[in-house]
């Protein structure tokens, strides 16, 4: 490592000591909320005609609205690059007029540890091209960044690179400190409905929601073991049929954890998230096991629920079954 990375990882190191004094400053601090982000909007998955596009972006934003949860979908722009590209944007002028919040996922979900860091940067440039300014007529600025797979880079020079551009440009990193890997259950469910058999549909959604609810109270448990007390949680999820059919079931969940929703920016003010991320690698890790490493700290992974076997072949067995894509693809996993 070079000096100067040396001296950026030096930096990384002294601002996790004083994330760690002022966790301890405020121990209760936080406790029992979520943050509820919404990745690839707008619509994870498939490319989908516009009308079943509208139909699910009305269901899931209807039921965030009945819930009246704060929440925040993260964009990739590149979904709105079809003829009916009007339409599309109105997709997102459907989350804000709910009232939520948008932040920027890049333009067309790449990868910044296989990505050249200024390529990649081009590419995020060109994901707030249309959000931007749709928040700006709602008299909000657009200013979380959310890193597809969460892969924060392979060096600590592209990520320095990237961050001082991302904080040049008003923007914050998002990260995730819960997750019910929606995604790897939407895509079986998507493929069981578009076959139109119910049954599996029915069982995929109430394997997703059984595994919700042993998930969410072990990242309780883990973010304890990290910060010796909870911190708030900032969730991720995916803009899936899947989530919009089960809205009111993952609303029943957090009520049944006692945990109420909030906003990115109250979450974030939680000190948990002053503590540095120093890593550097070719992994999308999720912030408490970043968290972890830095305060070395260890998390109970012997105690983790695990994905039902079922559908993790189901999820591998259409992503090697995936075609070269014919039309503009929405992101995949995170």
């Amino acid at each position: 490592m070079g000096a100067q990375g040396f001296g950026g990882f030096r930096r990384l190191v002294l601002t996790a000591v004083a994330g760690a004094l002022a966790i301890g400053a405020a121990p209760t601090a936080h406790a029992g909320t979520v943050a509820l982000t919404f990745d690839d909007l707008p619509i994870f998955g498939k490319f989908r005609p516009i009308a079943e596009a509208d139909a699910l972006t009305d269901t899931l934003v209807g039921g965030i609205e009945r819930h009246h949860w704060p929440a925040i979908g993260f964009v990739n722009e590149i979904q709105l690059e079809a003829a009916d590209k009007p339409r599309r944007i109105a997709l997102l002028t459907r989350w804000l007029d709910a009232g939520l919040d948008l932040g920027n996922h890049s333009y067309s979900h790449p990868s910044l540890t296989n990505t050249p860091v200024e390529t990649y940067i081009a590419d995020v440039a060109r994901g707030d091209v249309v959000t931007r300014p749709l928040m700006a007529t709602r008299g909000k600025t657009e200013h979380w960044y959310r890193y597809p797979f969460l892969e924060t880079g392979p060096t600590l020079a592209a990520r320095q690179r990237f961050e001082g551009w991302l904080a040049a440009h008003g923007y914050r990193v998002a990260p995730v400190t819960m997750e019910n890997s929606d995604w790897q259950f939407a895509e079986p469910y998507d493929d069981a409905l578009r076959r139109g058999d119910a049954a599996q549909a029915a069982h995929i959604r109430a394997a997703y929601l059984d595994f919700t609810a042993r998930v969410v109270p072990w990242y309780r448990q883990a973010g304890a073991a990290v910060f010796g007390r909870e911190p708030a949680f900032v969730f991720l999820l995916h803009a899936s049929q899947l989530n919009a059919d089960s809205i009111d079931a993952l609303a029943d969940i957090l009520k049944a954890q006692d945990l109420t929703p909030v906003t990115l920016d109250q979450a974030m003010a939680d000190p948990a998230y002053r503590t540095a991320d120093t890593y550097v690698g070719p992994d999308g890790e999720e912030w408490l096991e970043r968290f972890a490493t830095t305060l070395h700290k260890s998390l109970p992974w012997s105690t983790m629920p695990q994905m039902p076997a079922d559908i993790v072949a189901a999820d591998a067995a259409l992503e090697g079954a995936q075609p070269a894509p014919t039309q503009t693809p929405a992101a995949p996993a995170h």
